[in-house]
């Protein structure tokens, strides 16, 4: 009992001190995610009058929906290749289960999420655990985003991997807590864990809601795992039987990728497209501000009235009236005259604009990469090559991503390595399309027996695997050219068998998705017409 006390104590007193080395990072991230939902003149209101207009232009935003969009049209999908030759059946199947495990995690909705934390936060954070309880309790892997104000690392490292400790908090129900761990009764409450939150829209209460720590540590070369709320140690994997001399993930990793944006030194988030292009938005936004009180200033008019004036006020302020009544003989013009307010110069709607192209050219976000036209461009070739040239920006971001996909697909399948010890049944997708069902286990993943080789006793082999990144494209640009450069192919006699040897030299020079496939089937068409020749 004593032991698990000290080992709370010191899980709080690590946990305060990376929280500390995170508060500026925290702070940021609450920041920028008011500057997405258009919130920021709360933070620019101070330097303001009371009245004036607030426009909240959406150039931000706009950018930010444009490399979204990029991403998600560029959906990955992984594809696992085998390191010997042994193990190629095992790739295939990995290659055909591993996206029916992402689909079941519901993963294009998390990796939709993770690229709105990304682009607003600097870096998007993805967690591939064991869920025992899924799958009517066999357990499954779980992957799901993890939000970066819940995460806590060592201050200074650059690689999450290399941080001794990281804990991940999260809000936790009394109820369901006491529910699952009746120990807690009396021990729940406010705690000095609870992480930085969000500025919300809703009253939130979470005076009913504690803290738990998920506690991730190394200790000589094992990844261990401690559960504790409020400090008291729920689980600890040291002392479970399972774990003591293996740890809790056989990897022996962190079960948190990052993706970061724009790295930085010294930590392993980065910095966002909100945080580069958040001071050009807010000059934006004070400038029509600017502009626009102008503009009701001079189409409300104001006028001067003398104070012992001979004008009925009333009368004259009311449109309905023909008449206006004054006293006396005197001029009624010498008496009240409009306020002339003076409209603003040409040159600060000029600067308005450079702001604005200067955020366009900042984010990358130019009109073509949107679909517009510069310039007179109307060929759609012409308009395709600017499009490809404006995207190279996303298509970095892109292959960011898709490392950090790799990644979580590696763990995925150390995961299927240590927990799928019973066979699984699968749908997947075969040849041309068509469905069929595979039962797969972890016997093929597990370290083979060790063999002789030249009367020599060898170790176990560990089968390993290379996993390459493919895209969905869902662009629809891109699916027109894959579709017309298929009807370019046909109508050049490709496919004719007579054409083939030609066809697989031209194809040889050429780079385009779906080539191994196209060379195989021209290859075997080609063979099966000498065979009948012969014949």
């Amino acid at each position: 009992m004593e032991e698990r006390h000290s080992m709370a104590t010191e899980a709080q007193k690590l946990l305060a001190e990376y929280r500390r080395g995170k508060a500026a990072l925290d702070a940021r991230v609450v920041e920028n995610d008011q500057w997405y939902r258009l919130r920021h003149w709360q933070r620019m209101r101070p330097s303001g009058n009371p009245g004036d207009p607030e426009p909240a232009s959406a150039w931000l935003l706009n950018c930010l929906l444009n490399k979204h969009a990029d991403a998600m049209d560029n959906y990955p999908e992984p594809v696992v290749l085998p390191r010997e030759e042994g193990d190629r059946a095992d790739a295939t199947v990995l290659s055909a289960v591993l996206p029916v495990i992402l689909e079941q995690n519901g993963f294009e909705q998390t990796y939709s999420d993770m690229w709105w934390q990304k682009l607003k936060s600097g870096a998007g954070i993805l967690g591939v655990f064991w869920n025992p309880s899924k799958q009517g309790g066999q357990g499954d892997v779980d992957v799901r985003r993890v939000d970066i104000l819940n995460l806590f690392w060592e201050p200074g490292v650059t690689d999450i991997q290399d941080s001794r400790n990281v804990f991940h908090v999260e809000l936790r129900d009394n109820e369901d807590l006491l529910a699952r761990y009746p120990q807690l009764e009396g021990k729940l409450g406010q705690g000095a864990d609870r992480p930085q939150v969000y500025v919300y829209d809703d009253a939130i209460d979470t005076s009913k809601k504690t803290a738990m720590v998920d506690w991730y540590y190394k200790r000589d070369g094992l990844l261990h795992y401690a559960k504790i709320v409020n400090g008291e140690v729920l689980y600890d994997s040291q002392e479970d039987p399972a774990c003591a001399g293996r740890g809790f993930y056989d990897h022996g990793q962190y079960p948190f990728v990052f993706d970061a944006l724009f790295s930085c030194e010294g930590m392993p988030a980065g910095f966002g497209y909100l945080d580069v292009c958040k001071e050009p938005q807010m000059y934006i936004d004070r400038l029509n501000q600017v502009i626009l009180k102008n503009a009701i200033m001079a189409s409300r008019p104001r006028w001067f009235v003398r104070q012992d004036g001979i004008v009925n006020e009333e009368e004259y302020a009311d449109w309905d009236r023909d008449f206006v009544h004054y006293t006396g003989s005197g001029d009624p013009e010498e008496h009240i005259r409009p306020i002339q307010v003076k409209p603003v110069s040409d040159i600060f709607v000029s600067i308005l604009n450079n702001k604005i192209e200067e955020l366009k050219e900042t984010s990358g976000n130019r009109d073509f990469t949107q679909g517009g036209t510069v310039g007179g461009v109307t060929a759609a070739s012409a308009i395709a090559a600017l499009q490809e040239a404006g995207s190279k920006l996303s298509r970095d971001m892109i292959k960011a991503s898709y490392r950090a996909f790799t990644q979580v697909c590696y763990l995925i399948i150390e995961l299927m390595r240590q927990f799928y010890d019973e066979p699984r049944s699968f749908r997947i997708v075969g040849e041309r399309g068509a469905q069929s069902f595979v039962l797969y286990s972890n016997a093929r993943l597990r370290p083979r027996a060790p063999g002789m080789e030249y009367g020599v006793p060898m170790g176990g082999r560990v089968p390993i695997f290379d996993i390459r990144i493919k895209p969905q494209k869902t662009n629809a640009f891109s699916k027109v050219a894959q579709n017309e450069l298929a009807k370019e192919f046909y109508s050049l006699g490709f496919f004719n068998p007579a054409n083939a040897a030609q066809a697989l030299i031209c194809l040889e020079m050429m780079d385009f998705e779906g080539k191994d496939m196209v060379v195989k089937r021209i290859a075997e068409q080609a063979a099966r017409g000498v065979n009948a020749w012969q014949g």
